[in-house]
């Protein structure tokens, strides 16, 4: 390589002075031509030394002689050096003239080399002396070919590795993009799939509710008919009689004036009752249930007095205006499991109830809310339906609801009016879950407690959403698909009452920060949490009581040693069991109202004497549960001291632990 460079330096070199040996030649030749009285230059040839030139040809038979071809002639100049005024002239190797030295010293006083200095060692002007380079000079010039060429070298090879990161996170991040967008297709796909499928089911048993009320609806029919013919048979036997007619006449028995009619009792009432349900209703004092005795039809009741009713497991297809005439006074009814759909529900079934507080209407086949609901009503339960949307008016009037469950339906965001739960001003419970919804709904009453959104396909908490909901204390969130960043700081972080967060089954990589100073109970199991950012819980009041960390991806570096701080005099159960630790956190000694620590099914292999017990601390710890089971932990190397702070019946589980697999090699 140094060769090559070296050899690339002189051919600079000799191309430069050929450069300007020719831009001499030219000079003279111009000046040749001009000085011709007839302005035509004649090419002539001079023969040098048994060398053929032609006319205006320069070249340098030694350093300091210069010839020139000029109409067959040769003309040579020989450099004229100035008069040097030094003690020590000199004259350096490849050079003409002297140059001034130094007594003593190899260094000029004419400073530093053309090369060193900036100036060009090629003449600029044809009538400038040309100044050979000496062999400190190309090596110089050789040493900067390679300084620069490594330099070059050094910059290609970042500019590369720079290229190939860029090109490198560029694919990675075309990778991701191609699994997100695959993995939504999958889950729009499975969701499409799920959506037919239910459609299909609810379909079919609408389709079987329908035939059943077809088939009800002929019997019926035909017993009407039945039942006219005989009154019909009846009025011409009583004419035939009127008429006198002898072979129709009755007998004595027939001539018998019927019985005086009684007044029935309340028991013989209940008893004509129990006779007309099917086997297997039981009516007791004020309520009745008839439940699996397939039922197909809703049954004529006439008991003022009943308060509760329960048909569930039936396959009632519809209810009718005045179904409840004759029950006006029921708090509660269960219609679970059975076949109503929202077309057989009569828009009045349900007005003339005005006691009812209690109505479940689970795992029907209902695509909208029953209208005109009781204003009296508090808990209204209409899971596993349907239903395919809430408009404004769904809830109208129902200003004493407390508990409202619509899980398992096929709500979203986008078919939930903002203003729908605006009626419901003293809602507490809410459920949600099992839906469709990608957000937190919008328009949550002011007066909500718990909210219950499980199970969703819920990606992010926008700053606003909890805005109105101040009294909010329980939030669930579990199975997702939520993280760390997809959380607006200002979401929760300033509400007062919200004391239990459960954010289980998501895809969290760090515990979340801006959590509410409020907050005792918080639950992260199955995530993917690979670290405790420091400080995370120390501006919680009075503090985090509850820590539910289970089935994450904790490692040795994932706890800092202030990843605690804040929780020390308020933690009361710690559960980190089934991670990747392999030593005891640290702080959780300074945990003095601790009672649950899990740290089983992880891989520590020791227990420091003041990992568990601090020995600074004298009062006797409230650490009354502790697992340690299923790590890589000898019984025997435990020193007896590493539990002396545990009150006596405390619970320890050591056992069992896993083996390390050693593999022995045999030493030849």
């Amino acid at each position: 390589r140094l060769h090559q460079i070296r050899k690339k330096t002189l051919k600079k070199i000799m191309q430069t002075r050929v450069g300007a040996s020719y831009e001499f030649t030219k000079e003279v030749q111009r000046k040749i031509c001009n000085s011709n009285e007839t302005g035509n230059c004649k090419q002539t040839q001079c023969v040098y030394r048994g060398l053929t030139m032609l006319d205006l040809a320069v070249w340098s038979p030694s350093p300091c002689v210069t010839c020139l071809c000029s109409e067959g002639r040769v003309v040579c100049d020989e450099m004229i050096c100035p008069t040097m005024h030094c003690p020590s002239p000199a004259t350096p190797a490849g050079r003409c003239c002297p140059v001034c030295m130094e007594p003593g010293r190899n260094t000029t006083y004419s400073g530093l080399s053309p090369e060193l200095s900036g100036d060009s060692p090629v003449p600029s002007h044809p009538k400038d002396h040309i100044v050979p380079l000496t062999q400190e000079d190309i090596q110089r010039i050789v040493w900067r070919e390679e300084e620069e060429h490594r330099e070059e070298e050094r910059l290609r090879r970042k500019d590369e590795a720079r290229k190939k990161r860029r090109r490198e996170r560029k694919e990675r991040e075309e990778r991701q993009r191609k699994m997100f967008e695959e993995k939504r297709r999958e889950e729009e796909e499975a969701l499409r799939l799920q959506m037919e499928k239910e459609e299909e089911e609810w379909r079919t048993k609408t389709e079987e509710a329908d035939k059943g009320q077809q088939e009800e609806e002929s019997r019926m029919t035909e017993e009407r008919s039945r039942k006219e013919e005989m009154e019909q048979q009846k009025e011409v036997k009583e004419e035939v009689w009127l008429r006198g007619d002898v072979f129709q006449m009755p007998s004595k028995e027939e001539l018998l004036p019927p019985p005086v009619p009684t007044h029935p009792t309340e028991t013989d009432e209940l008893k004509e009752t129990t006779v007309v349900l099917p086997a297997g209703c039981d009516i007791s004092d004020v309520s009745m249930t008839c439940e699996n005795v397939q039922l197909i039809h809703f049954p004529p009741l006439n008991i003022p007095e009943l308060k509760s009713l329960s048909l569930e497991g039936n396959n009632i297809s519809s209810i009718p205006a005045g179904a409840f005439n004759g029950i006006p006074n029921l708090e509660w009814i269960n219609l679970k499991k059975n076949k109503l759909t929202s077309a057989g529900i009569d828009p009045k079934a349900f007005m003339g109830l005005k006691m009812l507080r209690r109505l479940y209407l689970d795992e029907n086949l209902l695509d909208v809310v029953p209208s005109d609901l009781p204003s009296t009503l508090q808990e209204l339960k209409i899971n596993e339906n349907k239903l395919r949307g809430i408009d404004e008016n769904s809830f109208q009037d129902l200003s004493s609801l407390v508990i409202l469950e619509l899980e398992g339906n096929l709500l979203s965001e986008g078919n939930v009016n903002p203003r729908a739960f605006a009626p419901l001003i003293q809602l507490s419970y809410l459920r949600l879950g099992r839906n469709h919804f990608r957000t937190v709904p919008q328009g949550l009453p002011k007066s909500l407690l718990e909210l219950y959104l499980e199970n969703n396909l819920i990606e992010e908490i926008s700053e606003t959403v909890f805005n109105q909901t101040t009294n909010l204390n329980m939030v669930s969130l579990r199975h997702n698909k939520l993280d760390e960043t997809r959380i607006a700081p200002m979401a929760w972080f300033n509400h007062r009452n919200l004391e239990s967060i459960d954010l289980s089954h998501n895809d969290f990589y760090l515990v979340p920060s801006y959590l509410p100073k409020s907050l005792v109970h918080l639950v992260l199991v199955g995530n993917k949490v690979e670290r405790i950012p420091g400080y995370i819980f120390a501006h919680m009041d009075p503090g985090l009581e509850y820590l539910y960390l289970s089935f994450n991806r904790l490692d040795g570096e994932g706890i800092e040693p202030e990843s605690f701080f804040g929780t020390y005099h308020s933690m009361m159960e710690l559960c980190l069991d089934h991670n990747q630790l392999i030593h005891v956190p640290l702080g959780i000694n300074e945990m003095t109202n601790l009672h649950l620590l899990r740290l089983d099914s992880n891989r520590i292999r020791s227990i420091s004497e003041e990992s568990i017990c601090d020995p600074d601390l004298q009062e006797e710890t409230t650490l009354v549960a502790l697992r340690m089971e299923n790590n890589y932990i000898d019984a025997m190397d435990v020193s007896p001291s590493a539990f002396s702070c545990l009150r006596y019946g405390s619970s320890v589980v050591l056992k069992p632990q896993k083996t390390i697999q050693r593999i022995h090699r045999t030493r030849h």
